[in-house]
């Protein structure tokens, strides 16, 4: 499996458990494998909740935050990779 790096944590929300990302490549959508690797982060997992300004959304493309329903704990500046099988 390839991995393409399409952004970065730019907040994450402890409680709700919440990464937002700022996607600057590519495009991220419903379904998608994803890796986040960071200093003291590492973790794999399929994207299953995205929201944009509080809206519920099935893609993201680059140039756009989006928050997305994370399984692990990461941190600012973590980066996000898409997983190509």
């Amino acid at each position: 499996m390839d991995e393409v790096e399409i952004g970065k944590v730019t907040h994450f929300f402890d409680k709700a458990q919440v990464a937002v990302i700022g996607v600057q490549e590519d495009s991220l959508k419903l379904g998608d494998s994803i890796h986040v690797l960071g200093n003291s982060t590492n973790f794999n997992q399929k994207v299953a909740s995205m929201q944009i300004e509080h809206k519920a959304v099935e893609q993201a493309e680059a140039g756009q935050e989006v928050a997305v329903k994370v399984e692990g704990k990461c941190h600012r500046n973590d980066t996000v990779f898409k997983v190509v099988e």
